[in-house]
């Protein structure tokens, strides 16, 4: 697909950073904080819905994730069964479609069979692509696309030397999304954290100070309108870009 030269970004990517800081501002435990940040995600997906964005990625839970406290991953496990029980229902109705992205055979089979069912109801909606990035790494999209890549080589579909950036490509998790346009860290950090880092090549990048449980659909609009001020140039001139030459590098 053509990248964006669009005002409107057509795919989302957020790292949704803060929720443990905010728990601790109010004395509360992490946990506080991952409860709350999913409102953040329904204010975000019904913002989204109403823009018309096409996909959005959020960075749940990362390869990383593991190292943190027994307790607190428990913790957020239970969150997403739960939330997988509570919405999954209704972003079906509002025409959403649900998928998990990463490495999930390291889940618990209870997670892993809801995480299918969710994805099983909403395959055909095409209203949002809403893509929920766990256990994923950016290095890890980047080994398991080389992995398929090379398991079709061996099977005969194609010759090694075919195997160039777009063929590749192909491999990847989101391979069948717009590219991404725009990507979001919350939490006031200003890193990428491992997350989309084939896919981030050409995306614009926002760092937003506000917490994620604090994330609200105003500063998605205050994001969006960075991206819109931005010329996105893809390795040629400002002139070539004025006189309609906007195709991507």
């Amino acid at each position: 697909m053509e990248n964006s030269t669009n005002k409107l970004p057509r795919h989302i990517a957020i790292v949704m950073d803060g929720n443990g800081r905010w728990a601790k501002q109010r004395h509360r435990p992490r946990t506080f904080g991952h409860r709350a940040g999913q409102k953040a995600v329904r204010a975000v997906i019904e913002a989204c819905l109403r823009r018309g964005i096409e996909a959005l990625t959020l960075f749940a839970f990362s390869s990383e994730n593991w190292k943190r406290p027994q307790e607190e991953v428990g913790a957020l496990m239970e969150l997403f069964l739960k939330a997988l029980d509570r919405e999954v229902n209704e972003l079906h109705g509002y025409g959403v479609r649900i998928r998990f992205v990463g490495e999930l055979a390291a889940f618990a089979p209870a997670l892993r069979e809801r995480m299918q069912a969710a994805m099983d109801k909403t395959a055909g909606n095409a209203k949002l692509a809403l893509n929920i990035a766990v256990n994923y790494g950016g290095r890890w999209d980047i080994a398991q696309a080389a992995r398929r890549a090379a398991q079709a080589v061996v099977r005969g579909e194609i010759d090694a030397t075919q195997i160039d950036e777009a063929r590749l490509a192909g491999y990847f998790s989101l391979a069948e999304l717009p590219p991404l346009d725009l990507f979001i860290r919350t939490g006031g950090e200003k890193r990428v954290s491992n997350f989309l880092l084939w896919q981030l090549a050409y995306a614009e990048l926002v760092f937003s100070d506000a917490l994620w449980p604090d994330f609200d659909a105003a500063h998605l609009d205050a994001a969006i309108a960075d991206f819109a001020g931005r010329e996105r140039r893809y390795g040629k001139t400002s002139a070539q870009i004025s006189n309609g030459d906007s195709g991507a590098a």
